[in-house]
């Protein structure tokens, strides 16, 4: 003998083996979604969208410190083309993001595997090495910049040994870009390791098993196991650092704490010079223009990187 259940409906009554629920009920089930969905719309419209399309329409305008707008069409995109030092801080800006995705990547991969598996003081070393990016990024300006002091701060003294006591890591054009490279992977490896680390949380342990059993090594076990099911993961940290590194409060805060775009403009980024533009030169146009202009190239960048990678899947056939 065979049961069939009934489904009861919105109203009590029992709903027939296979009938769809009332339009009353999807409809009041769609309400409730974007009733929850509201608040991040609103906050997207309010703090993203519409901030931006301000400054697209700000960028056809020019601005003097009086308030004063004048219609100036495309001016101040032609001007970008003309402008050294925004060239300058384009080649700034790109240089930081070569030279910071890769390491922060690395860096952080590598640490979510060291804590991955459990051991005695394993949430110790996590929070350790999750602290820096609980401080403010000022704040870590100060510190580091203290401590580069030339031949007076710490690192000189635990450099020195090794012959790099004597290099102006901050007043030097060859190491100022380097130095705050290197501090952003400091301080924000912490955090794209947790995002790993919940990545690897979600691999299942009979894959590893299987391959154990199978006489895999670590390499292989990582090449066949772990990356491919990481892909995902990966993907949004890469996109995550892109950003940060153009956009960033690394890109911005550490270089307004510790350089001022110095020495000889070499650590400039697109960001600390709009920021000049607009506050410091009340070149708020021309500034909205840059800003555009960088978003923009955020939005192809990530356009492109969803496409081939089939939106961080890594499926191209």
């Amino acid at each position: 003998m065979t049961l069939t259940v009934s489904r009861p409906s919105e109203k009590g009554r029992a709903l027939p083996p296979g009938a769809r629920p009332s339009r009353r009920r999807s409809r009041r089930e769609a309400l409730v979604a974007l009733a929850f969905l509201a608040p991040d719309v609103l906050g997207l419209l309010v703090f993203l969208v519409l901030p931006m399309a301000v400054a697209l329409l700000v960028s056809l305008f020019a601005v003097d410190g009086f308030g004063n707008y004048t219609f100036a069409g495309l001016d101040n995109f032609r001007q970008m083309a003309d402008d050294p030092l925004l060239q300058k801080s384009v080649l700034v800006t790109l240089t930081f993001l070569v030279l910071y995705v890769p390491l922060v990547f690395v860096f952080s991969l590598g640490l979510a595997l060291l804590v991955r598996d459990p051991y005695p003081g394993v949430g110790l070393v996590r929070a350790a090495l999750f602290l820096p990016n609980v401080v403010s990024l000022v704040v870590v300006g100060v510190l580091w910049q203290f401590m580069l002091v030339d031949k007076q701060g710490v690192m000189t003294a635990i450099l020195d040994p090794i012959g790099l006591g004597d290099i102006s890591w901050l007043g030097d054009p060859t190491f100022a870009l380097l130095t705050l490279v290197l501090i952003s992977v400091w301080f924000l490896m912490g955090y794209q390791m947790l995002i790993f680390l919940a990545g690897l949380k979600d691999i299942p342990g009979e894959y590893y098993d299987a391959a154990r059993v199978d006489g895999a090594n670590a390499w292989q076990r990582f090449r066949h196991i772990t990356w491919p099911l990481l892909k995902p993961t990966s993907f949004f940290v890469l996109i995550t650092s892109i950003v940060n590194s153009v956009t960033g409060l690394q890109a911005f805060d550490l270089v307004y704490v510790m350089t001022q775009g110095g020495p000889a403009n070499s650590t400039s980024t697109i960001v600390f010079y709009t920021y000049q533009q607009a506050f410091q030169f009340s070149n708020y146009g021309y500034a909205a223009a840059i800003t555009a202009a960088t978003v923009g190239f955020l939005v192809v960048v990530t356009g492109v990187m969803f496409a081939v990678t089939r939106g961080g899947r890594f499926n191209v056939n």
